[in-house]
């Protein structure tokens, strides 16, 4: 089978390449309908990555976030034409102790490994969950939520009880995700918002309150935090949390940052921190999100408030429109992928 693979061979250039696919008797054929751009393809598509990452891993389709349908499936598992979400991480090695998505032995796709940006996928029959009832175009949040779920079962497993006030640093895709599933986990928590930009806390609707972060209390204590910034600011917010922080708290680090940060560690040790580290998702947190997702049409409508625009894709000049509308925009550009 001819499949084709649109892949990012340089900043800003896409080609389509063409693909000798050879099935397996246990794989299932997936067409992509919706793609839904992160901030990780932006950074590629831009080459915000240091030269020898971009020499190591492309060419590369990207996008790991994506939904499809059935076009085939040998075990008769799947009716065609179902709907499906795909995961991006195949594990290849079961281990007792370190989960699917830390595993250096995983491929994980669009870091390393092809996208979902291809005329049609080949999926380990374990790599698709099925959905019914929420609109395809929303359910493409479901790999950025599988990530919140997973920060969530970490804090859970780790985190004191005393739960009562819980910092959210953060106010993008990573911060609205992480919110939304506290708001599930821990409906009687207070969630408090802190960003740096008013208007898009303006989305998180359901967190109890919102501070500009030049604006904090000099007496308000969290007892648990979330940082989702990343990037040169992480050390700054970082370093905020600890000051904002009950003693025995834990800082759960998710945004991702190219270069090491300072932080106040005689603070951590003096207030007895935990600072955990989480990325990407498992098979459960996926269909755990997925169930959330198909059954709770509030959390639908908050997802569908945070996609900017949906870009037709139709051919490779559309792909070009879709990342510059993606880059134009803080939160989330979903392409309709008709190629």
């Amino acid at each position: 089978m001819i499949n084709e693979v649109y892949r990012l061979f340089a900043p800003k250039q896409f080609r389509v390449d063409l693909v000798d696919e050879q099935p397996g008797p246990d794989d299932v054929i997936v067409r992509p309908t919706y793609l839904s751009v992160c901030a990780a393809d932006k950074r590629y598509y831009l080459g915000d990555r240091d030269q020898q990452t971009l020499k190591r891993k492309l060419p590369m389709a990207l996008i790991h976030e994506a939904v499809g349908k059935v076009l085939s499936d040998p075990m008769g598992q799947y009716k065609l034409g179902s709907d499906v979400v795909l995961l991006p991480n195949t594990p290849f090695v079961k281990d007792d102790v370190i989960h699917e998505n830390y595993l250096p032995s995983s491929h994980f796709r669009s870091s390393g490994y092809d996208g979902f940006m291809q005329s049609f996928v080949v999926m380990r029959r374990d790599c698709v969950i099925p959905f019914a009832k929420a609109d395809p175009q929303t359910m493409v949040m479901a790999e950025l939520m599988s990530v919140g779920h997973q920060a969530l079962w970490h804090f859970d497993r780790v985190a004191h009880q005393r739960r009562q006030r819980i910092g959210i640093w953060g106010s993008g895709n990573v911060g609205f995700i992480v919110a939304l599933n506290l708001r599930k986990m821990l409906p009687d928590s207070q969630l408090v918002l802190f960003s740096v930009d008013a208007k898009q806390m303006e989305y998180f609707s359901f967190v109890d309150e919102h501070y500009l972060v030049s604006e904090i209390p000099d007496g308000l204590r969290v007892d648990h935090a979330f940082e989702c910034v990343g990037g040169s600011a992480a050390g700054m917010v970082i370093n905020q949390i600890i000051d904002h922080i009950n003693p025995m708290g834990t800082i759960n680090l998710m945004g991702v940052s190219g270069d090491a940060v300072g932080i106040n560690t005689r603070m951590v040790l003096e207030k007895g921190l935990s600072l955990l580290g989480t990325s990407r998702s498992t098979h459960e947190d996926f269909a755990a999100v997925i169930d959330l997702i198909d059954g709770n049409e509030d959390v639908q409508q908050y997802l569908s408030t945070i996609i900017n625009g949906v870009v037709d894709v139709k051919d490779i000049k559309d792909i070009y429109t879709a990342f510059d509308a993606a880059l134009a925009h803080p939160f989330k550009t979903v392409m309709r992928w008709e190629i």
